[in-house]
């Protein structure tokens, strides 16, 4: 799975569930709320302040892609 900021973070969970602890490093706690998963990178990055960019390239080097 190649990901995108426009990945829905639900989606990456369900392909690697390991990626959450990316997720939790920048502070996004609320993995477990269906709200949270249904919503992109970029928009989860952009309500939590942080970069998407530098957020897909680390999820993209772990997944090997």
């Amino acid at each position: 799975m190649q990901v995108t900021k426009e990945s829905i973070i639900g989606d990456v969970l369900d392909q690697n569930p390991d990626t959450a602890t990316f997720f939790f490093e920048i502070g996004m706690h609320c993995l477990g709320c269906p709200a949270s998963r249904g919503e992109s990178i970029e928009d989860a990055c952009a309500v939590h302040g942080t970069d998407a960019d530098a957020l897909v390239a680390k999820l993209n080097a772990f997944l090997g892609n």
